[in-house]
């Protein structure tokens, strides 16, 4: 088959200069290669602006998000010197001094003194008393005029005259305005103003593996000691005892920070120079296991001296077993959680107190109490706990199980004697 080129005889078609052509190719081929250059040169600078506006941007953010923590985390996390710097005038040395009687050698005859028979049996007499330092421990200010928090065992003996050291080295005398009949706690006022106070915080909101640091007098010795760690747990139950005493302490915070004899009512604060948790316990055969007394515990305590002079604690006036589901299905009950109502132990501890506010509401030994104002209690949040957040003489609601039917009893709350 032929192959016929076609084409249109009245289309006239110049034939280019290819020489000028050449020139024109070479002269477009610079003029791409200098708009190359610039594009190159507005892309670095461009793209260094535009890195400049995202750091800027970045940082507004963090700005923001750091405003942000400051309302809800109370600022931006510390170093641990500038923890310290910030707290350490607010925590004092407490001195435990008592009057002790001074003992002198003597010698005494058991046939008398004009017997012929010169026997001398060596003995210890009292030859006077003198105020002498017998114990220490620590404490921080949490008021301008001089309220000071400590653990109640620093100040148990109400026979003793108690001192206050500031950090500065200054001498307070201190009176114990109260101590608190449940808890670690008491309260302890100085005279003076403008003082240093601390800051405290949430402990509803710790977290395990968060940093904390203590401060707290040494062995009794070494002032504002300072040691850090972290928290190794939550709502721990010990019993402690010391000095002839023995209780019972729930919901602690544990900690690995080292806490010595004399940092018992010492702070245990956050990186945000807060006050989370007052030192109290250490296990003495363990390596750094102590137990902090969380600081929303105390606020009550601080709130009542300030408000009424004394601490004031609720009582519904009931004997209970908080119920799990082994003791559901140990006892056949319909339900596995609320506080059951029953005799102690002896059988002759009454359930319900004659006279008190669960009597005067009509609550019946055998009842479970299943919320209080709408709160399920359970081992997270037992009915002890729940009371507490409450004050005398308030009413509160709570829903009982009894007879297999659910009622309502409102209950208004006593004052602990």
């Amino acid at each position: 088959m032929k192959s016929f080129r076609i084409y249109n005889p009245d289309l006239k078609i110049k034939m280019p200069d290819f020489k000028k052509l050449n020139e024109g190719i070479k002269n477009l081929m610079k003029l791409v290669k200098k708009q190359a250059l610039v594009t190159i040169v507005l892309a670095i600078v461009f793209g260094f602006i535009s890195g400049l506006l995202s750091s800027a941007y970045l940082i507004n953010l963090n700005n923001k998000k750091a405003v942000i923590n400051s309302t809800t985390n109370s600022g931006i996390e510390k170093t641990i010197p500038e923890v310290v710097r910030e707290v350490s005038p607010a925590v004092v040395s407490i001195i435990v001094s008592k009057l002790v009687p001074i003992l002198e050698r003597g010698y005494y005859n058991p046939f008398g003194e004009n017997s012929p028979f010169d026997i001398r049996i060596p003995i210890l007499r009292e030859k006077g008393k003198e105020l002498q330092e017998v114990g220490g421990g620590t404490g921080f200010i949490v008021s301008r005029d001089g309220l000071i928090v400590t653990n109640k065992h620093v100040v148990v003996d109400e026979e003793a005259e108690y001192s206050v050291f500031t950090n500065d080295g200054k001498e307070y005398k201190a009176k114990v305005l109260a101590r608190d009949p449940i808890q670690d706690v008491a309260i302890l006022q100085i005279s003076g103003t403008d003082l240093s106070m601390v800051r405290l915080g949430d402990s509803d909101k710790l977290e395990i593996g968060q940093t904390v640091i203590a401060i707290g007098n040494a062995l009794g010795e070494f002032r504002n000691t300072v040691s850090a760690g972290i928290i190794s747990g939550l709502l721990r139950t010990i019993t402690a005892s010391g000095g002839g005493v023995s209780e019972q302490l729930e919901q602690l915070i544990q900690t690995d920070t080292a806490i010595n004899p004399g940092n018992s009512g010492g702070p245990l604060l956050n990186l945000y120079g807060e006050v989370i948790g007052i030192n109290t316990a250490i296990v003495q055969d363990a390596q750094s296991i102590g137990f902090s007394i969380p600081i929303n515990k105390i606020k009550r305590d601080i709130n009542d001296i300030k408000r009424i002079g004394r601490i004031a604690y609720p009582m519904l006036g009931v004997r209970y077993v908080l119920i799990n589901k082994a003791i559901a299905e140990s006892n056949k009950l319909s339900v596995d959680y609320g506080a059951l109502i029953n005799r102690g132990d002896n059988k002759n501890e009454p359930a319900i107190i004659s006279g008190g506010a669960a009597d005067k509401a009509g609550l019946k030994e055998g009842d479970i109490i299943l919320e209080l104002n709408g709160t399920k209690i359970n081992e997270e949040n037992p009915l002890s706990k729940l009371i507490l957040q409450y004050s005398p003489g308030e009413t509160i609601t709570l829903k009982v199980l009894r007879d297999k039917k659910e009622i309502a009893i409102n209950v208004v709350l006593d004052e602990m004697k």
